[in-house]
């Protein structure tokens, strides 16, 4: 996890966690995982897991 510290005018400081980049791999292994086990191909797994959370959704809707 990436982290930001930032130092405000009065001294404090602040640290920021960057998570978004964690919860772009996780949708993307999700939609690979969910895609190989019902299409049993790398070629879709590859496909769907460049298109993410946005296959995950469509998958939870269709079946």
């Amino acid at each position: 996890m990436e982290e930001e510290i930032i130092v405000k005018k009065d001294g404090t400081t602040k640290i920021v966690r960057k998570t978004v980049q964690e919860g772009i791999s996780f949708g993307t292994a999700l939609a690979m995982i969910i895609s190989f086990v019902t299409w049993k191909s790398i070629g879709w797994a590859i496909l769907h897991g460049l298109f993410g959370w946005a296959y995950v959704i469509y998958y939870v809707i269709k079946y």
